[in-house]
């Protein structure tokens, strides 16, 4: 049985994967296999890193790109409005088109049989061994508090929702799609036909148009009734952390974190966007929560090269200027 990790990436995000393939090495350690799965044609330096690592293969099959993509587009096209309003602000067919590629690690023809998928803008600092575990009795494992806040997954304001899905599965199954641990296979073309079927008579209008591969995702596992095994749920308090860059109070023990003495097994930079990354990698001094860490993961390898700050830095989230305030006051802008 093949087990490994699959992230998804572009030069965009460059200094991101490095940093999170260099965790997986510390942390996971160099015999698990990852697979990089190419956003788009971007990846000029995404190929030049992984030519350095044994255990990291670039996944830039166009075949099954292309099955999952043409797959996203029917999703929604039976979506009430979504491709008109994408249209209307300048992008030809579905939003983010290659954040979908992730699907890919579901298709009959990928590489691991069992396996763990995380965003590039995560820092692995355990061992993926309860994961793997959790696999054994479930196909869909995560590791998220997402299921306290529906609002980015699905429309809420849909009377359809509550048809659906119950307000207990809504309450308990929602997830993350920055981690989650499956199985190749479980949505056979079959299946992805039925679940088409389901969004073309009226369904599509639950889906979460700001997020949409997240929502997809999401309604794809609980309309096809895959049980959704959380471990924020399942453990006991006194084993479960956090996971999310916006918890302030995690300890930093020899460059792994530590919530309230439990070691996280990943850490989430959400809601930072790759171009702060970017940017201090190339010396600009801005802050964010979790910055040292981050910058040890990154340049693991070659600490020669990591920036070196002297002066206080920046708050990489601008305050509004006093203009921006009036402005916003005055509803002129957002």
């Amino acid at each position: 049985m093949t087990e490994g990790i699959y992230t998804l990436a572009n030069d965009a995000v460059y200094d991101q994967l490095v940093a999170l393939l260099n965790s997986i090495e510390v942390n996971v350690g160099l015999e698990t296999p990852v697979q990089v799965i190419a956003y788009d044609d971007r990846i000029e330096k995404v190929r030049a890193e992984i030519k350095k690592r044994k255990n990291v293969e670039l996944f830039d099959d166009k075949e099954i790109f292309a099955r999952w993509e043409d797959f996203s587009l029917e999703v929604w096209k039976a979506h009430p409005y979504a491709l008109k309003v994408w249209q209307e602000n300048g992008i030809q067919g579905v939003n983010r088109i290659g954040m979908n590629r992730r699907y890919c690690a579901f298709d009959s023809d990928s590489p691991f049989e069992r396996f763990a998928y995380f965003d590039a803008d995560v820092l692995i600092l355990n061992s993926l061994g309860s994961i793997f575990n959790a696999l054994n009795q479930n196909d869909f494992v995560v590791y998220d508090f997402q299921y306290k806040n529906i609002s980015h997954i699905y429309n809420k304001k849909s009377p359809k929702l509550p048809e659906i899905f119950d307000r207990s599965r809504l309450e308990t199954e929602i997830f993350c799609a920055g981690f989650y641990a499956s199985k190749r296979g479980i949505f056979s073309s079959e299946q992805r036909e039925r679940l088409l079927s389901h969004l073309q008579t009226g369904e599509a209008e639950v889906l979460f148009m700001p997020a949409p591969n997240q929502s997809v995702l999401n309604y794809m596992v609980m309309r096809s009734g895959i049980p959704v095994y959380n471990l924020a749920l399942q453990l006991p308090e006194s084993e479960k952390t956090g996971n999310a860059v916006k918890s302030s109070h995690f300890e930093n023990r020899d460059n792994v974190l530590y919530d309230k003495g439990r070691r996280l097994t990943y850490l989430h930079y959400i809601g930072i966007s790759s171009k702060i990354f970017s940017r201090v990698c190339k010396g600009e001094n801005l802050d964010f929560p979790y910055r040292d860490i981050f910058l040890y993961y990154r340049y693991l390898h070659e600490p020669e090269n990591q920036p070196q700050f002297t002066t206080k830095p920046k708050p990489y989230q601008q305050p509004p200027s006093l203009t921006t305030k009036i402005l916003r006051k005055l509803k002129l802008v957002r």
